[in-house]
C-alpha cells in the first residue's frame, strides 16, 4: 500500500510541476540538462487547449460544503431470497481552503451529533486534467437498519421496513488510480474541483486501476430473533433455511474503462457525467456458521462487473462558483451459496470564491 501512495504522490508532483505551480528548473551541468529535458517532456504531455478550458487564474479560494453520505447492501441467497440493509445517512458540514492545488477542510457530522454510534468516514479524491485518484475507508458499527426482506415465493413481508439491526457490520477501504486520455480538452478538474472552466462541451474515454478490501459480517441468531418478534415465526424460520450467518473478507483488484462527457449548456454552466465498467478480480477468505458452507464451496480467484459513476453540476465565473456532484461506487461479490451487493457514495453541495490572482 506504501508504494501505491508513494506512485500516487509522484504523479501528483509530476502535475504541479507540468502547470508550473511550484517548482522552477535550473539546469545544471549535464544532470541539470536531463532533468530540463525530462520536465519540457512531462510539460508538453499536461499542456491544455485553451480554446475548451480555461486555467485556474487566482491562487487561494474559500468554500463551505455540504457532504451527504449513503450506503446500501444487498444480501441474495441462493433460492431468490434477499436482504436489504442501509445505515441512516449522515450529513456534513464545514468549511474548506485551498492554495492552489491544496486543499483542506473540516466538515461537522450532523446526523450524529451525539448518538454514540461507531462510524468511521473518510474520503479523499485528487483531479488533475490527466489522471484523478479516489481513496476511501469506511466501516459502519450498529446502525444498520433493514429495508426490505424477502424471502422468494410469497414469503415476504412490509413489517419489518426500517427496523434497526445489529447484527451486520461492513467496512471496505482502498483507492481508484485513472487516466483522462482526452486531458487536453478535457477537464475533470472543472465538474469535480472548480479549479478550471470547460468552456466548450467535450468528452473523453478513461482507463484505470483499482484495489479494495471488504469485510461483511451477518448474524443470523439476531436477525432470526429480530424477524420473529416483528413478523412471525412461520418466516422466520424459513428464513433460517436459506439464509447463514456469514463472516466473509475478500480483496478486489479491477482494471476499469469508461467514458466521461462535460456538457456546456450555457455560459459558466456545465453538467458532467462519466461512467465506468470494472473488471475486479476477488480473491476471498470466507467462513459460515453451517457444515455445508465450508471454506471448500469457495473459489479464491473470481471475476465480477463493478461499477463507478461520477455525476456533477457546476456553475464558474471563474471567481465565484457554486454546484453539486456525486460519486457512487458499486461492488459485487458471487458465490454458489450467495450473493452480495455493496454500494457507497457522497453527494457533495457547495459554494465559494477564489481570491488572489496570479
Amino acid at each position: 500500500m506504501r508504494s501505491v501512495l508513494f506512485v500516487i504522490w509522484m504523479l501528483l508532483v509530476l502535475q504541479v510541476h507540468a502547470e508550473g505551480d511550484s517548482l522552477r528548473v535550473e539546469p545544471q551541468g549535464r544532470g541539470g540538462n536531463l532533468w530540463e529535458r525530462f520536465y519540457e517532456v512531462v510539460k508538453k504531455f499536461s499542456q491544455i487547449d485553451t480554446n475548451y478550458i480555461e486555467p485556474q487564474h487566482y491562487n487561494y479560494t474559500v468554500m463551505m460544503q455540504g457532504t451527504y453520505s449513503y450506503e446500501r447492501y444487498t444480501i441474495s441467497g441462493k433460492s431468490g431470497e434477499e436482504l436489504v440493509l442501509s445505515p441512516d445517512p449522515t450529513v456534513k458540514v464545514g468549511p474548506y481552503f485551498g492554495w492552489r492545488w491544496i486543499f483542506l477542510g473540516y466538515t461537522l457530522d450532523i446526523s450524529h451529533m451525539g448518538d454514540g454510534k461507531k462510524r468511521q468516514d473518510f474520503n479523499v479524491s485528487f483531479y488533475s486534467n490527466q489522471i484523478g485518484v479516489d481513496l476511501f475507508y469506511r466501516k459502519t458499527g450498529v446502525e444498520y437498519k433493514i429495508k426490505s426482506l424477502n424471502m422468494g415465493g410469497d414469503i415476504g413481508d412490509s413489517h419489518i421496513h426500517n427496523v434497526p439491526f445489529d447484527g451486520f457490520h461492513s467496512s471496505i477501504k482502498g483507492f481508484n488510480l485513472y487516466y483522462i486520455f482526452n486531458h487536453r480538452k478535457f477537464s475533470y478538474p472543472a465538474a469535480f474541483s472548480q479549479s478550471t472552466c470547460q468552456k466548450r462541451s467535450c468528452g473523453s474515454l478513461l482507463a484505470g486501476i483499482g484495489y479494495t478490501n471488504h469485510t461483511l459480517e451477518l448474524d443470523m441468531e439476531k436477525l432470526h430473533d429480530v424477524v420473529k418478534e416483528r413478523v412471525g415465526e412461520e418466516v422466520a424460520e424459513a428464513m433460517g433455511e436459506n439464509l447463514e450467518s456469514m463472516h466473509v473478507e475478500y480483496t478486489d483488484v479491477s482494471a476499469s474503462v469508461g467514458y466521461a462527457y462535460n456538457w456546456v449548456f450555457a455560459r459558466n454552466c456545465l453538467f458532467a457525467a462519466s461512467l465506468s465498467a470494472a473488471l475486479g478480480y476477488k480473491r476471498t477468505k470466507g467462513e459460515a456458521n453451517d457444515d455445508h458452507l465450508s471454506l471448500s464451496n469457495f473459489s479464491f480467484s473470481n471475476f465480477n462487473l463493478d461499477g463507478i459513476g461520477r455525476f456533477g453540476l457546476v456553475w464558474n465565473n471563474t471567481r465565484w462558483y457554486a454546484g453539486a456532484n456525486a460519486v457512487f461506487h458499486s461492488y459485487n461479490y458471487e458465490r454458489s451459496q450467495f450473493s452480495t451487493n455493496s454500494m457507497f457514495g457522497n453527494v457533495n453541495v457547495y459554494f465559494g470564491f477564489n481570491f488572489g490572482r496570479r
